[in-house]
C-alpha cells in the first residue's frame, strides 16, 4: 500500500494538468527513505515516488541523492554508508524490470562519503562503485553551517567551512581518478567556498545544489532582496568555473522562507514561478542552459506542493525557450553529467 505524506490531504487541494506533457525530463535529484521522522512524508520509496511522477509528466530517468538512509550499522564506520547505496540499487532495480513503467528510477546513484577521512576515501568509493552495479556517480557531503539556531547545520553537523580543510580536499583528491562528481549543499553565504574548491580541482565535477541555498529564515527573515544581492554576486563568481554545474529547485524548504506551507492551500505552478524565477533567469543567463538541470528535491520540497505543480513551474518559466534549449534543462544536461 502506497503512503501518502503527512500533507496529503492539503495538498490535494490544487489539482493541475502537466503541462507540455511530452516533454522529456530527467530528474536528477531526489531521495528514498523509511522511517524518517519528523519529514513531511516519512516513508518515500519506489511506490510513492512512483505516485508522485505519474501526475502527467514525462519521466524518463532519476538521480537519486544521499540522505543517509539505511547506513550499514554492522560496519566500520567509514563503510556504513554503503548500506544506502545497495538499499538504492534493489529499488533501481525494480523500475529497471519495467514492472512499473517505463521510468527508471535511480538510473543514477550519489552516495556519501565522509571525505575527511584522507586518503581511505578511495576505499570507500571504491566500495561504493562494486556495490551500485555501474550506477554510481558520486557523492555528497553536506557543508551546511550556520552560526544561528534557527538554521539548522547539514545532519552530519560539518565544521563551518569544510570545503576549504586539508583532511577535506585529501579525500576531495580522490573523486577525479574515478569520475565521479561532488554534490555541494550549503547556504548562500558559503558558496564562496564552493568558488575556491571548483578552481582547486578543475578536474571535477562540482553540482551546486539548491541554488546554494538562500537563506529566508531567522535574521534573514524579510530580506529577501537583500538576500539576493549577495547570492547573486556569489553566483556570478562561481559560474566562472567550467566544471561547476547548478542544480535549479529545492527552494521550497522551510529554510528558503516563502512558508507555502503556513497557507490554507498550496501554491500553483504559476505562483511557484512568480515566486522564484529571478533565481533560475539569473542562474541560467550565467551558467548558461548546458550547465544547468531542474531538479524536484522530493519529497523535501513536498513540504510546499506537489511534484506536477513544481515541473509546471518549470515550464512555465522556460515557455519561451527553443526546443534545444528546454531539452538541455530538462532532460540532456542531466543525463550528460550523470553518465545516464
Amino acid at each position: 500500500m502506497t503512503a501518502h505524506s503527512d500533507n496529503h490531504d492539503w495538498l490535494e487541494q490544487v489539482k493541475e494538468v502537466a503541462l507540455d506533457p511530452d516533454l522529456p525530463i530527467c530528474d536528477p535529484h531526489h531521495h528514498l527513505w523509511d522511517f524518517r521522522t519528523g519529514a513531511t512524508q516519512p516513508r518515500y520509496l519506489l511506490h510513492e515516488m512512483m505516485a508522485d511522477i505519474n501526475g502527467g509528466h514525462n519521466i524518463r530517468s532519476t538521480v537519486f541523492i544521499e540522505c543517509g538512509a539505511m547506513f550499514a550499522q554492522d560496519r566500520p564506520y567509514a563503510f556504513r554508508p554503503i548500506g544506502e547505496t545497495e538499499f538504492v540499487k534493489g529499488i533501481a532495480a525494480m523500475s529497471g524490470s519495467g514492472m512499473y513503467g517505463d521510468v527508471r528510477i535511480a538510473a543514477g546513484i550519489v552516495g556519501t562519503v565522509d571525505l575527511k577521512i584522507g586518503d581511505e576515501s578511495g576505499d570507500v568509493l571504491d566500495a561504493h562503485i562494486e556495490a551500485a552495479g555501474g550506477r554510481f556517480r558520486g557523492i555528497r557531503l553536506g557543508a551546511l553551517w550556520h552560526r544561528e539556531e534557527a538554521i539548522r547545520n547539514h545532519r552530519t553537523n560539518p565544521p563551518e567551512h569544510l570545503l576549504l580543510r586539508d583532511d577535506f580536499r585529501q579525500g576531495f583528491k580522490h573523486l577525479a581518478p574515478r569520475q565521479m562528481t561532488f554534490e555541494a549543499w550549503l547556504c548562500h553565504e558559503q558558496i564562496p567556498d564552493v568558488t575556491d574548491l571548483a578552481r582547486a580541482f578543475p578536474d571535477t565535477t562540482i553540482i551546486l545544489d539548491h541554488f546554494g541555498g538562500p537563506l529566508g529564515i531567522g535574521s534573514y527573515a524579510g530580506r529577501q532582496d537583500e538576500v539576493f544581492e549577495a547570492w547573486r554576486g556569489h553566483i556570478d563568481e562561481l559560474a566562472t568555473c567550467p566544471n561547476v554545474m547548478a542544480k535549479l529547485g529545492g527552494l521550497n524548504m522551510d529554510v528558503n522562507g516563502y512558508h507555502w506551507e503556513a497557507r490554507p492551500q498550496p501554491p500553483t505552478g504559476q505562483e511557484l514561478a512568480d515566486a522564484t524565477r529571478r533565481y533560475f533567469d539569473h542562474t541560467i543567463e550565467k551558467f548558461g542552459v548546458d550547465r544547468c538541470m531542474f531538479e524536484s528535491n522530493f519529497p523535501v520540497d513536498k513540504l510546499s506542493c506537489s511534484y506536477t505543480s513544481l515541473w509546471n513551474s518549470f515550464k512555465i518559466m522556460t515557455a519561451d525557450y527553443s526546443r534545444d534549449e528546454r531539452a538541455a534543462l530538462f532532460h540532456d544536461t542531466a543525463t550528460r553529467v550523470y553518465r545516464l
